[in-house]
């Protein structure tokens, strides 16, 4: 398979039909295989999607790592010991509070903190908080604003009206500063609807907020899908066959949204990760001990003079990781974008 001008396309390949605006339809081919054909030709979106993937495997790897080479654990303090570097004995932490930097061994790998602890240890456990985080909050952001957007879109009147001012309102506040407030309320005493009870120290908390307040990104775009949809013949004929409301919207109109989760998808995982680390560094996200890439850039602050690693390490996993996420997911939508001038040729 090759990307070759249209009119080669036109003589060389006989199933191959030339699209107006010099785009191509292949003929046979569903509109998924299609979009995997754009994705594949995308090396860029690929090369990050990998290196997110690379990314999450280290962290999903941390356990071994703590174990087999630091032989440590991400809460472990080592404030008074010492460790050998090429036979000479250092302290983990110096009398006067100056933590190790990086030791490029085995133990100590990206130096420690002030209290003792190994950063590269912590860096992958935070990393697999983080991307819990994010990878949790994005399905249940995503499953609420479908069920929202095509509620609102499909019945419109009275219940569109109901939930557009109810995402509106969400919408009208900044995403850290709704989520700082909702993050210090919850921590405080916790989330109890009715026999659900969460407490204040648990990761479920900073998962619900993300994923409430990312919730008109995506349910205002749905809603004005189904909107159209709705007037589609498809619908008018499975009204006439008798379907209800609730058949209609997941059998009929959910199936033709399909292109809009996917590429969503990403892009919201990616917003999630780092809002949780925007969060984490107010204090209204992960509370320490439990390391994030969020709790440790707001650990390194305080020692950003003597140890810039501390804050510089963290920072870096995050922009790598969030860089990723959203390298591939705009791969992805313009792989899904139905005016993208892909040629393809069968080899």
């Amino acid at each position: 398979m090759a990307i070759e001008p249209a009119a080669e396309l036109a003589t060389a390949v006989p199933e191959a039909i030339v699209a107006e605006g010099g785009g191509t339809r292949v003929a046979g081919l569903a509109p998924w295989r299609i979009a995997l054909r754009r994705l594949r030709r995308n090396r860029t979106a690929l090369a990050f999607g990998a290196l997110f993937v690379v990314i999450a495997g280290m962290c999903l790897a941390a356990p071994i790592y703590a174990e087999q080479v630091a032989h440590t654990d991400q809460f472990k303090n080592h404030l008074l010991e010492q460790i050998t570097i090429d036979g000479v004995k250092r302290d983990v932490v110096s009398p006067s509070g100056v933590a190790i930097g990086p030791t490029y061994t085995g133990r100590f790998l990206l130096g420690a903190d002030g209290n003792g602890r190994d950063i590269a240890v912590r860096l992958l456990y935070g990393g697999r908080t983080s991307l819990m985080i994010g990878l949790s909050a994005a399905p249940l952001t995503m499953l609420l604003a479908i069920v929202v957007g095509m509620l609102a879109g499909f019945h419109r009147g009275w219940v569109d009206a109901i939930i557009s001012r109810a995402l509106e309102i969400i919408w009208s506040f900044p995403v850290v500063l709704l989520g700082v407030a909702l993050g210090t309320a919850l921590a405080l005493g916790g989330l109890k609807i009715g026999p659900l009870q969460i407490d204040g120290e648990s990761e479920l908390i900073p998962i619900l907020i993300i994923a409430v307040i990312y919730v008109p990104y995506l349910a205002r775009p749905v809603r004005g899908q189904v909107l159209a949809l709705r007037e589609k013949e498809f619908v008018e004929a499975a009204r006439a066959q008798g379907a209800g409301s609730l058949r209609i919207m997941f059998s009929e109109i959910l199936p033709n949204l399909s292109s809009t989760i996917v590429v969503f998808f990403p892009l919201i995982v990616a917003n999630a990760i780092l809002l949780e680390a925007a969060l984490s560094f107010l204090g209204a996200g992960v509370r320490p001990p439990n390391p994030s890439w969020g709790t440790m850039i707001s650990e390194g602050v305080d020692r950003i003079v003597t140890g810039p690693h501390l804050t510089i390490v963290p920072g870096i996993m995050l922009v790598l990781a969030v860089l990723a996420l959203n390298v591939f997911g705009d791969g992805v939508r313009d792989a899904f974008d139905p005016r993208a001038k892909v040629r393809v040729k069968h080899r």
